[in-house]
């Protein structure tokens, strides 16, 4: 513990509103705006009458000091910029003690320190994989789509007519689900599944629908495919739909439409405009003062002949969206060292991130101090710790402990 160092300090009485505010508060504004003048620190806020009279010195209050002691869980290693900067709890490179740091991340699993340990996560993703085992040193080592792991440890696929299928990323399941049907396995793949009720798969796998309905009836946006498992039914031609109930005419109404957006009767309410969404289907745009940001992309032969598709996007708030900021084509993407870009009134902007600053108003350097390890800019720039003291900085706070309480001959503490 903190000795004689501390007396070096003055000591300082702490009452319970500002211990209160050094544990939860800080001393800075964690959202610094680049190349803003640091402010100087007033003195703290009062929560007490001004008039009242004031307490006496010892009135239960604990007197705090300087101290050059890390707190609990953080130290100084070798590779320390600033005493007490290592976090023995949250640190992958420094994960318990210095110098023990936690195996890189690679495709299947991830590692992160938790409490002074290195916890590993498998990975979701095309590659996943499980921990089955519970041996950390093979990482995460059984595949999720056999019959013996289907997609969890222990879960046993038994009916050769329902092996384990993959149905999406990092997921899998014995046999396919309604009205999905098994298709066997091919030179490219093993077992999957189809959707039984689409044109290109009807009732079977590679039934193609013949969209002409083996020389049926032709109607306006109208052509043949598979219902119930079954071809040789009339259906709308996309975005197109019956509105009116009647054959005769086809399907005759548009679906992106301002009266019939996305469905019959679908009226778009005012200030809004049927258009296509990112996953093509239509929808009402835009409300809440946003902008419809679209894409018009061409599909071009190998000719050059290019044909226009339909353009399809999303609602932006130009005044304050990073990837549309002002136009929809503006993305703020500048990269400064420790900062993070936003959208401010349609302008791209730059602010300091949580526990940094840039305390030189030099914008080429972005916010080149850490505030929260920092001891000559503590929490905010210019908050300077005791140096005769050795007080570390840690969190954004003047390390301190209660001062020595020295007696002598019960005259009272000096």
């Amino acid at each position: 513990m903190f000795r004689r160092s501390a007396r070096l300090g003055v000591p300082f009485t702490f009452p319970l509103w500002a211990m209160l505010a050094w544990a939860f508060g800080g001393c800075g504004d964690s959202e610094v705006i680049i190349a803003e003048t640091a402010k100087e620190a007033g003195p703290p806020p009062a929560f007490t009458n001004p008039d009242a009279a004031p307490a006496p010195v010892d009135a239960g209050l604990t007197s705090y000091c300087p101290s050059n002691e890390c707190p609990e869980g953080h130290t100084t290693c070798q590779s320390s910029y600033f005493p007490c900067d290592v976090d023995l709890k949250t640190d992958p490179h420094n994960c318990g003690a210095c110098g023990v740091a936690c195996p890189e991340a690679n495709a299947s699993e991830t590692y992160d320190c938790v409490e002074g340990r290195c916890v590993m996560t498998c990975n979701v993703g095309p590659t996943r994989y499980l921990d089955c085992d519970g041996v950390p040193d093979n990482g995460c080592e059984t595949r999720p789509d056999t019959n013996d792991n289907c997609g969890a440890c222990g879960v046993k696929c038994t009916d050769p007519a329902k092996p384990c299928i993959p149905l999406s990323i990092g997921t899998a399941q014995c046999g396919c689900p309604e009205p999905w049907i098994l298709c066997p396995a091919n030179e490219s793949q093993g077992a999957y599944c189809v959707d039984g009720n689409s044109d290109r798969n009807c009732g079977a796998c590679g039934n193609v629908c013949d969209p002409k309905g083996d020389g049926g009836p032709a109607y306006d946006n109208t052509y043949y495919g598979c219902d119930n498992g079954a071809c040789g039914n009339l259906k709308c031609v996309r975005p197109y739909a019956n509105c009116d109930g009647e054959v005769t005419n086809g399907c005759e109404t548009s679906l992106v439409s301002d009266t019939n957006c996305g469905g019959c009767g679908n009226v778009c309410a005012p200030g809004t405009k049927c258009a296509l969404g990112q996953d093509g289907q239509p929808f009402c745009a835009c409300p809440d003062n946003k902008t419809f940001c679209a894409s018009c992309p061409q599909l071009c032969n190998e000719n050059g002949v290019c044909i226009d598709l339909p353009c399809m996007g999303s609602c932006r708030d130009l005044t304050s969206d990073v990837s549309a900021c002002g136009s929809c084509n503006v993305a703020c993407d500048e990269l400064i060292p420790g900062a993070e870009p936003y959208c401010s009134f349609g302008k791209c902007r730059q602010r300091c991130a949580n526990g940094r600053a840039d305390c030189n108003g030099n914008t080429s350097d972005g916010c080149e101090v850490n505030t929260m390890s920092d001891p000559q800019n503590c929490g905010a720039c210019g908050v300077a710790c005791d140096a005769i003291a050795g007080q570390a900085c840690v969190d954004g706070h003047c390390t301190v402990e209660p001062c020595d309480q020295i007696t002598d001959g019960g005259q009272g503490a000096r």
